[in-house]
């Protein structure tokens, strides 16, 4: 299994904050034994920093914890100080919400994810990226597009996640910068070939599926270590990434009805293979 800082450092900060919560501590009172501020504290809990081993034993203290699960925490905290991170080059083009989400990804045991106006980024052919950024007036098209290349990577691995999509119809639908049957074209045989990987579920929710509503986009990611599971939900701003368990629980009843409402995966290969043929119409008309 893939292992990166990112997401050593945010399981050590997923078990820090709930050793934390279990000693009925706050913030604020680990700081004081830290001699740094609350809001340092809050970063190391997110993952968004590193944090020393020193610090970390300090901390255990504080919370009473010691023998085997102590000698956990504390190599988990020598796993995350002793990496160096990969962004730089062509990959600094990510925003820094963003970066947890991607290196987290290679390191999941399965990843459910719903997508209504757009494909995501794992799924999208060349040509569509190229699109994509283009229209969104993106001053480093290349670097994005490569950034976005690597991380297909991860269906490659020797143990990729378990990867399910499912895609509203509006998204095969709804081309970026508007009518392009070219790039759709490209984009729904991308899809026929993807789907053929063993690891990878597409389904197409239509737009005559039985729904009162539908939710924004959001990805569940489940992990086979001690990483916490988590939600993430993209906005305009950045990234919100979701761990508590109830929270964790309401996408994961949301995920389930929208499965139930999208196509199967043979019928989502013949609704693609269809609509193939509509863009190939439309591109000789």
């Amino acid at each position: 299994m893939a292992s990166t800082v990112t997401s050593r450092r945010k399981q050590l900060g997923n078990e820090l904050r709930h050793a934390r919560n279990a000693a009925r501590m706050t913030q604020q009172q680990v700081a004081d034994v830290l001699g740094c501020t609350q809001g340092k504290v809050n970063k190391i809990e997110s993952g968004a920093v590193g944090v020393k081993l020193g610090d970390v034993r300090s901390m255990l203290n504080a919370f009473g914890i010691n023998g085997d699960e102590a000698d956990t925490l504390m190599n988990l905290a020598r796993a995350a100080a002793g990496q160096r991170g990969h962004w730089s080059g062509y990959r600094s083009v990510v925003p820094h919400w963003f970066r947890t989400f991607t290196d987290l990804e290679p390191a999941a045991a399965e990843i459910l994810t719903w997508h209504g106006e757009r494909i995501p980024g794992p799924l999208q052919s060349e040509h569509y990226m190229l699109k994509q950024f283009t229209e969104a007036g993106a001053t480093d098209v290349t670097s994005l597009v490569r950034n976005r290349l690597d991380r297909k990577a991860v269906f490659e691995q020797q143990q990729p996640p378990y990867y399910r999509f499912i895609i509203s119809e509006g998204a095969l639908r709804r081309a970026p910068g508007g009518s392009a049957p070219a790039v759709m074209l490209d984009q729904v045989e991308h899809l026929l070939a993807l789907d053929k990987h063993p690891r990878v579920y597409v389904h197409v929710l239509p737009f005559g599926a039985r729904l009162a509503a539908v939710p924004n986009d959001f990805t569940i990611m489940r992990f086979p270590d001690r990483t916490r599971d988590f939600v993430y939900i993209e906005h305009s701003a950045g990234g919100l990434y979701l761990d508590d368990v109830k929270d964790f629980n309401i996408f994961v009843d949301s995920w389930d009805r929208l499965r139930g409402a999208a196509l199967e995966r043979q019928e989502t290969r013949q609704f693609l293979k269809e609509l193939a043929e509509l863009y190939r119409t439309q591109m000789q008309s």
